[in-house]
């Protein structure tokens, strides 16, 4: 009989309890065993541990999904993953049309050959986007405001007041495909994987995770006041924005890097990276082409 094991994150959403975890045993019928994620050392022997019968389910927000597909890099993992949200934005659920800790749904196939994104020559999967100019700042204050907060953390705020005080813009270089573009006052340059980030911002609509090309699409929303960017950025959450085109780009391919004039904070999946100057993204499509390239020399 196969038997399901549960990864949990409790740190995921306002505070994901045991109680919210536990309530799985009322959804599936096969005998559960529930792991902490803090408490996993070596993902390679936890998953050498258990039936390929047996399948894993993932409960808590897209920062526990970035972590674990972060965590299984190099794994060549047989078993069925199965996702029960319960994060705060749970971005990556809503792009596949699940709403919160509503579903039971399967994620394997969107959780291989992802692409990955190159920071300070350290490198990391993602699954849903790499956020570089406002989005990153918001994380890094939302960051900040959870230490002491009782509350959770209201980003869309914590956006228009960086918007109107805090945030300055920067000036950006973009290569898409080793064709490049040049940028003024860029507020955001995100490369986005599926359509929602950052708790439903759509800075992509177009963007669909399951294309048979593996396309990126990177959004800049650039050389405007901030009085235009106040009025534009409430569309961004239903993915209007993309409409003003005297102020917003949106370029596909398969690698893109961004260039930022001054260190800005990035966020991949809502993680935080201080002080980076550029990022580079290599979709799934590049990763198996370089692949291929290095096994044909190699023989």
């Amino acid at each position: 009989m196969a038997k399901g094991y549960v990864l949990y994150n409790l740190k995921a959403g306002h505070g994901t309890t045991i109680e919210d975890v536990k309530h799985l045993e009322v959804l599936v019928e096969d005998p559960l065993g529930f792991f902490d994620v803090a408490h996993i050392n070596d993902y390679k022997v936890f998953l050498e541990g258990i039936s390929l019968e047996d399948y894993i389910i993932i409960c808590g927000g897209d920062g526990t999904l970035n972590r674990f597909v972060n965590d299984i890099e190099g794994i060549d993992f047989k078993n069925e993953i199965l996702y029960y949200p319960l994060g705060t934005g749970n971005d990556f659920a809503n792009d596949l049309g699940y709403p919160k800790a509503s579903n039971l749904f399967l994620i394997t196939k969107y959780l291989k050959n992802l692409p990955y994104v190159l920071v300070n020559n350290k490198k990391y999967r993602f699954i849903n986007g790499v956020g570089y100019g406002i989005d990153g700042y918001c994380c890094e204050v939302g960051d900040e405001l959870k230490k002491t907060a009782t509350k959770p953390v209201n980003y869309t705020a914590i956006a228009i007041k960086g918007l109107l005080f805090h945030y300055k813009p920067t000036n950006a270089k973009i290569t898409v495909d080793g064709v490049s573009h040049t940028y003024e006052k860029v507020w955001l340059a995100p490369t986005m994987n599926g359509r929602f980030y950052g708790g439903g911002m759509i800075p992509t609509p177009n963007q669909n995770r399951g294309s048979k090309d593996k396309t990126l699409s990177i959004m800049v929303l650039h050389n405007s006041s901030k009085l235009k960017v106040l009025t534009v950025f409430p569309s961004i959450f239903k993915g209007e924005h993309i409409k003003h085109t005297e102020m917003v780009d949106v370029l596909t391919g398969h690698e893109i890097t961004v260039e930022f004039d001054r260190p800005t904070t990035l966020q991949i999946d809502g993680e935080t990276i201080s002080g980076v100057t550029s990022y580079s993204v290599v979709s799934a499509k590049s990763n198996t082409k370089r692949a291929t390239f290095v096994e044909t020399a190699v023989v």
